[in-house]
């Protein structure tokens, strides 16, 4: 099944280009018609060629891995009568230099905050297993050598 994201950019009329002085801020469309503004990270191109209130796309993978890893969860949970009420991750990914010395997204850590609610509540030992069993199943996480991490508990 083929997933399609429209990319659109257009250089400013008074931007020179091959000053590398332009900027970066450039529109996602989704083939639901959802419309995102996107530029790289102010962290990787200065300001203000870089948009700051925009998503970049180190954030975009991260979310991309957060919520492959939560949507991978949930049936599991469900499938062990587990219910959920809530769920909330702070993923954060590094952006840092891999085994190659090519600067790539090395590291992601999901930071899963899950409310139970019922009598059927999953011990450490049980959420260990379904975490484990969905990051397996997890698309995203299938398709990178990023390393992802869990971290429960905190």
């Amino acid at each position: 099944m083929p997933y399609n994201v429209k990319i659109e950019w257009k250089k400013k009329e008074d931007e020179i280009f091959t000053d590398k002085k332009y900027s970066r801020a450039h529109k996602w469309t989704f083939d639901s018609g959802i419309e995102l503004k996107a530029s790289s990270s102010p962290h990787v191109v200065p300001l203000p060629y870089s948009d700051e209130n925009a998503v970049d796309p180190e954030e975009a993978f991260v979310a991309a891995v957060s919520s492959c890893h939560m949507l991978s969860f949930l049936p599991l949970a469900a499938d062990r009568n587990y219910i959920v009420k809530s769920y909330e991750d702070n993923a954060e990914g590094v952006l840092a230099k891999n085994k190659d010395g090519i600067l790539s997204m090395t590291k992601v850590t999901l930071k899963p905050k899950i409310v139970f609610i019922g009598d059927n509540i999953p011990t450490k030992e049980k959420l260990d297993e379904i975490h484990h069993k969905a990051h397996e199943q997890c698309f995203i996480a299938n398709s990178v050598n990023t390393r992802i991490s869990i971290v429960t508990g905190e």
